[in-house]
């Protein structure tokens, strides 16, 4: 038996993205791990994938394993000296996206402008930004999104049922608080694995002034 998938329809509605060694060897580890994957339909070929709650270093393991099972490459935000010989090569291989804090504009519209200039595309963002526990999340998520005009794509991975749950997507609206309330809800009673570490899902927009 290899891993248990459930798919709600159409699930990839781009070109697979990773080879199909990669996919079986996707499968063969959430298997062996003993996790399923849930997956809907996305609603573009281009999204932010927000990955959450994220406590510890086994969730970028499982956020991989998924997306080799769903033959999609995701990329990731990182700092531009990470990309710099002789190593850069394997950040960008990796999917690593060189951001440069020195420029004039910052990561928000380098991103988004990444999205603007490719077909099929995919950031996967980790809204809190430590394994810690920390009173809100990070919005370049959300920011990203909203100026490339792309949906937001929430990945649960929820250690208490051993699931990883791509289950729902929105398009960044006018209000940030109604959209942020659908995505609480979401996450709602998900648990990650050191739940104490878990980092309150509001925005620092949302915080009391």
């Amino acid at each position: 038996m290899i891993a248990k998938i459930l798919i709600d329809g159409q699930v990839v509605p781009m070109r697979p993205q990773v080879n199909i060694v990669a996919h079986w060897l996707g499968r063969i580890l959430v298997w062996l791990l003993g996790w399923t994957i849930q997956c809907v339909p996305f609603p573009s070929d281009k999204f932010v994938l927000v990955g959450a709650p994220h406590t510890s270093n086994m969730d970028f393991l499982f956020l991989i394993a998924t997306s080799w099972v769903l033959r999609l490459k995701l990329h990731w935000i990182g700092k531009h000296t990470l990309f710099r010989a002789p190593i850069g090569w394997i950040s960008k291989r990796l999917g690593g996206i060189p951001v440069d804090r020195r420029a004039s504009f910052g990561a928000v519209d380098q991103i988004a402008n990444q999205f603007k200039t490719t077909e099929e595309f995919i950031v996967v963002i980790a809204p809190s930004g430590t394994r810690k526990h920390t009173d809100h999340w990070k919005s370049g998520f959300y920011w990203i999104a909203s100026k490339a005009e792309v949906p937001i794509v929430c990945a649960a991975l929820d250690y208490s049922k051993k699931l990883v749950d791509v289950g729902m997507s929105l398009w960044p609206s006018d209000d940030v608080h109604t959209d942020m309330n659908a995505i609480r809800t979401f996450y709602k009673g998900v648990q990650g694995r050191f739940p104490q570490k878990q980092t309150m899902i509001r925005l620092r927009e949302e915080l009391p002034k």
